[in-house]
This record gives C-alpha cells, sequence and structure tokens, in this order.
C-alpha cells in the first residue's frame, strides 16, 4: 500500500502536525498507598476530579518530583522530530496559559525543533499531569486546566492555516476528544478532502467507554489508528468485537471510511508482546526486543514514542515494517529514561 503522494522527501518542513492538550508532567516514584489514596489504577490514565486535586501538592511536598514536558500528542511530535533529525518537519498546537509552565512546555517543544502554535489564555492556568510511577509502571492524573479551552477559532488564524495547509499527517491522541471534536474534524475533513493523512490514538479506556461519541465521529477519517493491549481490549468489548486482539485490530480496520482512497491501518502494541499491525484484511505480527527488567526506568511516554518514531517514517513513505521497527526503537530509548525524553543524538538508523 502506498499511503502518501510527495513529490520529494526533501520538503518535509512541517509535514507532520499533532493536536493535542499540552501538559507539565510532575513526576515521582511513589508507593502504592499513594495510588489506593486517590483511587489510582496501575498503568491507567484519568482527568482529575475534585478528589484528585490534593494530589498535585502532596506529590510537590513528599517526593522529589520531575518537571517534563508532557501531553501525548505533544511527546509523540518530539520524539517524531528528535527521529527526522532536521528542525522544523513536525508542528503542534494545544491550549496553555500565560504562565512559567507554558514557557517551559514551549522552550522544550521548540528546543527539541517543533514548530509551537499554542493558544494561549491569560486566565487559566497551564494544564498538568500528575505521573505516579511504581516498579517501572505508570499512572496518570490529568488536570487539564487551559488546555481544556482550545477553541476551533485558533484554526482559523492565519499561522494556524499555513500550518495546516503545509502539513501531510495530522496526529492526535484520543484525549483532545474531550477537548473539541470540532476542531479534531476540521482537520480530519481537510486531510480527507486532500489526500492527506489522518491518524488517532483511542489514548486510554475511559475515552473508548465515557467518549466513545466523539470518538465514532471522528473514525471515518482516521486513515491509521493506534492502541495498546488494554485500550483495545475495551474497544472490542465496546464494539462487541470478541476478546482476540487480532480480530478486534481486523474489524476496526474494516469500519467504514470517509474516503476509499486508503485502507485503515491498525496499530495495536502490547509492552513487550509482538506489535500487531492489521490492513486490507490481513493481520502481521511484529516482534518487540526484549529489555532487562533492570534497565527499565519507566513507561511513561512508551505508546507515544511509539507513535512518533512510527510517523516518523510514515512521512519519509517508508514501509509498514520499518515505521513499526523505528517505533519499537522510540519507545526501547524512552522506556530506559524519566518520562517523555531522549539523547540529545538520534542513533536510529
Amino acid at each position: 500500500y502506498q499511503y502518501l503522494i510527495m513529490s520529494d522527501n526533501s520538503n518535509l518542513q512541517g509535514a507532520i502536525l499533532g493536536l493535542g492538550n499540552p501538559l507539565l508532567d510532575i513526576s515521582a516514584d511513589v508507593p502504592l498507598e499513594v495510588l489506593e489514596k486517590y483511587g489510582v489504577a496501575l498503568n491507567n490514565a484519568c482527568l482529575a476530579e475534585e478528589k484528585h486535586l490534593a494530589l498535585y501538592p502532596e506529590l510537590v511536598e513528599n517526593y522529589p518530583v520531575q518537571y517534563i514536558a508532557g501531553g501525548a500528542t505533544q511527546n509523540s511530535i518530539r520524539v517524531a522530530q528528535w527521529m527526522l533529525k532536521e528542525p522544523g518537519f513536525t508542528s503542534y498546537m494545544g491550549a496553555v496559559g500565560s504562565d512559567e509552565f507554558a514557557k517551559t512546555l514551549e522552550d522544550s517543544a521548540t528546543k527539541d525543533g517543533v514548530l509551537v502554535n499554542y493558544m494561549k489564555n491569560e486566565s487559566v492556568a497551564t494544564g498538568t499531569c500528575a505521573v505516579l510511577i511504581n516498579g517501572g509502571e505508570r499512572s496518570l492524573v490529568a488536570n487539564l486546566a487551559a488546555a481544556n479551552t482550545f477553541a476551533p477559532s485558533h484554526l482559523d488564524t492565519e499561522a494556524s492555516k499555513n500550518i495546516i495547509e503545509r502539513a501531510q499527517i495530522y496526529y492526535s491522541a484520543g484525549f483532545f476528544l474531550t477537548v473539541s471534536v470540532e476542531s479534531l474534524l476540521t482537520v480530519a475533513k481537510h486531510a480527507n478532502d486532500n489526500s492527506k493523512i489522518f491518524s488517532m490514538n483511542l489514548a486510554a479506556p475511559f475515552i473508548v467507554d465515557f467518549f466513545g461519541g466523539q470518538l465514532d465521529s471522528c473514525m471515518p477519517y482516521c486513515d491509521f489508528v493506534f492502541a495498546n493491549e488494554s485500550e483495545a481490549a475495551t474497544y472490542g468489548k465496546k464494539k462487541n468485537y470478541g476478546e482476540d486482539i487480532g480480530t478486534i485490530a481486523l474489524k476496526l480496520a474494516a469500519e467504514p471510511k470517509a474516503s476509499g482512497t486508503r485502507p485503515r491501518v491498525v496499530v495495536f502494541t502490547q509492552g513487550c508482546d509482538p506489535t500487531i499491525v492489521a490492513v486490507g484484511g490481513k493481520v502481521t505480527e511484529y516482534p518487540v526486543d526484549p529489555l532487562s527488567k533492570e534497565l527499565l526506568v519507566d513507561t511513561n511516554g512508551a505508546g507515544d514514542a511509539f507513535v512518533g518514531g512510527f510517523l516518523s517514517q510514515l512521512v519519509k513513505e517508508e514501509s509498514l515494517a520499518e515505521c513499526v521497527r523505528a517505533g519499537h526503537f522510540a519507545s526501547r530509548v524512552v522506556i530506559q529514561r524519566s518520562g517523555c525524553s531522549f539523547p540529545e543524538k538520534c542513533l536510529f538508523d
């Protein structure tokens, strides 16, 4: 399958655009009691409720925390940019406040070579995400704050129009479905009308369970859908597709599409188990090279990094096998470090 129609690979400026929730991760190693106290499941993600608000100051006061630029989509875009090695090949939109956290996020992404086009909200604080690490596994509690205020009007600015026009691949983690479906559909329809690629991530079981209608509205436009095994299982249950992960992937790939330009590709990662790719009625498994437990620092950003690696090769029209290889490479780097971070030089070849 040929997924892109690009004249040459030299013109990749702004080729990948992400829309998402920019969040500053407040990351700490914590005992299980902290997760239990706030009703947080291990290896899961949720939106902060009233009961979670005391968690953020508790982390800062009681544990050595790290502040790391985060937000699932922004992570993927930063990793794709790192893999592509030339500044400006990626861009990103989301909403932040006008505060120090916003500056930290912008500086981090810009330093990585991403063109950042934030919508800035003077009256709401920049969003944060508590990252609770226990035994290398991560749990996320996101307080969206300003990220929740992204408005479709931001897409009408001249800068945004230029960025959207230039992009060849659009990506958003499912978390953005809780913020602005209208914005996503605007970009998805543009991709559809111009034979470009629109891609999404199921992001977390709660997105599938509680934002299913929003997800369904975007799915016809999705050329690529990413998920991990727990999100895939939740989707299978929700749609009555059964429990076999390969079957769920095939059935999701076969769901109706707005355009017949290209078949939908579904990519399910399973941690250290093989990555599954379904397209055109066929499932392929790609084994993951094992990593010894003592090298694992934390899994925060592993799935985001996989998508970033994958998209970095997709935009260069590489094969699906090569896209998966790049995804595995990026994940492997990120899980050996704190948060979604990476060394200055990318050694992928």
